[in-house]
């Protein structure tokens, strides 16, 4: 069964929106991380962690939308939790991961007390994001 296909236009309206939502989130979150602007590096840390945690809910709810969406937020946030706390573990495999591009978006580099607060507020965000598509994917045309 295709992504899309669903019978439902309500249910391609939430995937279309979902979509859309994660690159925008992307681009942002990635642009936010990695600027060399005026704010200090925690603050674009903290802000790209929160963007990287709403992606995964929109992705999660994307690739499985009948799902709830606060088992999805919760889901992720838990997992990235657990991938940070993996940051203090260094073996040669990982290491060799996190040296990828790929690997230290995924997996990070290095454990901080200080990225807990951001994955949950980036789980609400990512929670209440997703179910405002959802919420709007259901609503009529003529009900907006």
């Amino acid at each position: 069964m295709s992504l899309f296909s669903s019978g439902n236009s309500n249910a391609l309206n939430y995937r279309l929106a979902l979509l859309v939502s994660m690159g925008i989130v992307a681009l942002i979150g990635y642009a936010i991380r990695f600027s060399q602007g005026p704010a200090p590096e925690w603050f674009n840390d903290a802000i790209g962690s929160i963007a990287y945690e709403i992606f995964w809910i929109l992705l999660g709810a994307f690739l499985v939308p009948d799902h709830s969406i606060r088992s999805i937020a919760v889901t992720v946030c838990l997992l990235t939790c657990i991938l940070e706390c993996l940051q203090l573990w260094q073996p040669p495999f990982l290491q060799a991961a996190r040296a990828t591009w790929i690997g230290r978006l995924v997996l990070g580099t290095t454990f901080s007390w200080f990225d807990f607060p951001p994955y949950v507020i980036g789980s609400w965000a990512g929670w209440y994001w997703a179910r405002t598509a959802q919420r709007l994917g259901t609503t009529k045309v003529s009900d907006r």
